[in-house]
This record gives C-alpha cells, sequence and structure tokens, in this order.
C-alpha cells in the first residue's frame, strides 16, 4: 500500500524554554540545525529511500527540510498544510501550564483566535488522503511540528482524547508510517 516518512523539526529556542511555539514562526537554536544535519546525514547512511521532502512553511521545518535536502540532495517543497497548530492566547506560554493541558483535552477549543484540534486532524488527514494515494508511485518525508505529530499518529493509531494531548515525538526524530489497505 505504500508509506512515508515524518520527522520534526529541530530544537528551537522556545523548545528549550518550555514555551509554545504552535504557529509563531520561531527560529532553529545551533544545536537544532546540527540535528537537521545529523538528521540528514541519517537518511544518507542508512539509505533510507525518499523521492521528495513536503514542510511545514515556519522556517524551524524549512530550514530542517533544507539542511536534509542539501545533505541527502532529495528535493524539497513548501506544504501549507503542515503548518503547525495556532494554540492562540497559549502560544509563548508555558508548555506545561496546566490551563493548557486541560484545554488540549477539549477537540473543538479555539484556544481564543487558534485552531481547533479536529480543524488541525481535518486539513492533516486530507494531507494524508492525498499522500496515501500517491504511495506506490513516491516516498514522501514530511518535516513539521509536534502537534503536526499528533495528527499523524491518530490517522494510523486508535488514541483516547488523554493519549492524543500526550503524544509527541523528539527534535529531529524520524518515523515510518506505512498505509494500510
Amino acid at each position: 500500500m505504500g508509506h512515508f516518512y515524518f520527522a520534526r523539526h529541530g530544537q528551537t529556542v522556545w523548545n528549550v524554554e518550555n514555551k509554545i511555539c504552535g504557529a509563531t514562526d520561531i527560529g532553529l537554536t545551533e544545536n537544532g540545525r546540527q540535528q537537521a544535519r545529523e538528521l540528514g546525514q541519517k537518511i544518507s547512511d542508512e539509505q533510507i529511500h525518499i523521492d521528495e521532502i513536503l514542510y511545514s512553511p515556519l522556517s524551524r521545518a524549512a530550514d530542517t527540510a533544507r539542511y536534509v535536502s542539501e545533505i541527502t540532495g532529495i528535493p524539497a517543497r513548501v506544504e501549507p498544510r503542515l503548518m503547525e497548530q495556532n494554540f492562540g492566547k497559549y502560544e509563548s506560554t508555558p508548555r506545561d501550564g496546566a490551563e493548557f493541558r486541560e484545554a488540549k483535552k477539549s477537540f473543538v477549543n479555539h484556544y481564543d483566535g487558534g485552531e481547533s484540534m479536529l480543524r488541525l486532524c481535518q486539513r492533516i488527514y486530507n494531507l494524508l488522503d492525498d499522500i496515501k494515494e500517491e504511495a506506490d508511485e513516491k516516498v514522501y518525508l514530511l518535516v513539521a511540528h509536534n502537534g503536526i505529530s499528533r495528527a499523524v499518529q491518530s490517522y494510523f493509531y486508535d488514541m483516547t482524547n488523554d493519549e492524543f494531548a500526550a503524544f509527541g515525538i523528539r527534535n529531529c526524530e524520524i518515523r515510518k508510517y506505512e498505509f494500510r489497505g
């Protein structure tokens, strides 16, 4: 049926400061740039077959994809649907804040000016449906964000709301997802 890969962007200043980045455009740290180069080297060393990189328009993901593309030679292009969820009033607040943790459990919540979990999943599921259509001919690497990783994971696996809200992957971690019939 085909497959694709997903990787989270490299470390940002707000990752270090334990702040919610969301749709705020925060750049990579030097460590984040090194993580991106290491991700590219891993893909190259392990000869992971990828035809094209699709990345979020936010600079932390775009720069990560650029480093991977430069090292591997894999072409890359922006995919607007990979933009991180807008967490509204919670952007720049502590990631582990009690109010935010509770708000994340309400999937229709727009966070006073942000995007609901349901809307986020709708756009990511639509993207994954499109990728699935091409999966027999083309293998993609999606470079995006932790919030996007939740939506991707939930496309393939049943999760409770608490499991969804708690799910995440490390900076520049790469995961393989296989489409089922």
